[in-house]
C-alpha cells in the first residue's frame, strides 16, 4: 500500500487543519523528503503538534518516520524500475545529470566573490563531517597543488575551536549537501560570530548553512536516502575543480611549475 493511497483512505477522518498538511504532502510528492518541520508548518499555517498527529493518524510515529517511508517508496519504485542491462547508462546519466544541473546552478559573480576570499585570506579551514568532510579533505589537496595553504578538519570538536579563534582575516569553506548539518553549522556560526568569511557548498540556497554564508556555491544532487552517492560527490568536486582553475587564472599562478615542484616532492615515494 502506498503513502498517497494510505493518506487518500484516512483523509476523511482528519480534522481540517490535517487535510492541509495532507494536500501539502500529496502535491508536493516525493519532494517533501526534504522538507523540515519548520517548512511544513510555514506552508501549511499549522502547529507542530497537528503534523505530529497527522502523522500518527496514517500510520507513522512522527514526520521524520513519514519521510524515512516516503523514501523508500520512491527508492524502491526506481530500483524495480531499473533493469541490470541498464546500470551502466543509469549511473553515467546520474552522473552527467548532476554536473550538468551543478552547471545550470553556477553564479559565476559567486564564484569570482569566492576566488576573491580565498585570494585575500590570513588563514583558510575547510569543515565538513562524513562523505562533506571527505570532499573537504579533496579541496586541501587540490588547493595545495595551487600552491594555497588551507586546513580541512573533519572532527567537530576541533572546527568548534579553530572557529572560536578565528578573525575577519580568516574564511571557512563549508561542506553540506543538505545544508542543514548540525555540527557543521554550529562551528560556522561560531567562525561568523568572529567575523571569519564564510563560503558553503551546499545544495538548498535557505538552508541554514547557506544562510551564514557571505558566498553560496550550489551543488544539485538531491540524495535523502542514497547519501554519500557518488553523484553527489561529483557535484562537490566539481565546484572544488571550478574554485582551484579560477584562482589560478585570478592569480596568474604558474600552475605547471607549482606542480612539478609537487610532483618531484613525490616521485621518490613510488616502488620502481
Amino acid at each position: 500500500m502506498t503513502i498517497t493511497y494510505t493518506i487518500q483512505e484516512k483523509y476523511s477522518t482528519l480534522t481540517k487543519s490535517e487535510k492541509k498538511i495532507a494536500d501539502y504532502i500529496l502535491s508536493s510528492g516525493e519532494k517533501i523528503v526534504y522538507n523540515t518541520m519548520s517548512d511544513i508548518r510555514e506552508a501549511t499555517n499549522v502547529g507542530d503538534g497537528t503534523i505530529i498527529r497527522f502523522c500518527q493518524k496514517i500510520g507513522f510515529s512522527g514526520f521524520s518516520d513519514l519521510k524515512i517511508a516516503i523514501a523508500k517508496e520512491d527508492f524502491s519504485k526506481h530500483q524495480e524500475e531499473s533493469q541490470p542491462s541498464d546500470l551502466f547508462d543509469q549511473r553515467t546519466k546520474t552522473i552527467n545529470s548532476a554536473l550538468k544541473a551543478t552547471n545550470q546552478l553556477l553564479d559565476s559573480e559567486k564564484l569570482k566573490q569566492a576566488v576573491q576570499f580565498i585570494t585575500e585570506a590570513h588563514q583558510i579551514y575547510i569543515f565538513g563531517v562524513g562523505s562533506s568532510g571527505n570532499s573537504g579533505n579533496d579541496l586541501e589537496a587540490m588547493f595545495l597543488r595551487v600552491g594555497v595553504q588551507s586546513r580541512s578538519i573533519i572532527d567537530p570538536h576541533f572546527q568548534a575551536q579553530v572557529a572560536s579563534l578565528l578573525t575577519e582575516k580568516d574564511l571557512v569553506i563549508g561542506f553540506s549537501l543538505s545544508g542543514r548539518t548540525k555540527d557543521t553549522y554550529a562551528s560556522l556560526n561560531v567562525a561568523k560570530k568572529n567575523k571569519a568569511k564564510v563560503i558553503a557548498i551546499t545544495n538548498y540556497q535557505l538552508s541554514p548553512i547557506a544562510q551564514l554564508a557571505d558566498v553560496v556555491l550550489q551543488t544539485a544532487i538531491e540524495e535523502f536516502l542514497d547519501g554519500a552517492s557518488l553523484a553527489g560527490k561529483i557535484s562537490q568536486l566539481y565546484l572544488c575543480d571550478l574554485l582551484i582553475q579560477s584562482y589560478e587564472i585570478e592569480n596568474n599562478v604558474d600552475s605547471i611549475e607549482l606542480r612539478e615542484t609537487v610532483l618531484r616532492s613525490i616521485l621518490d615515494k613510488g616502488l620502481d
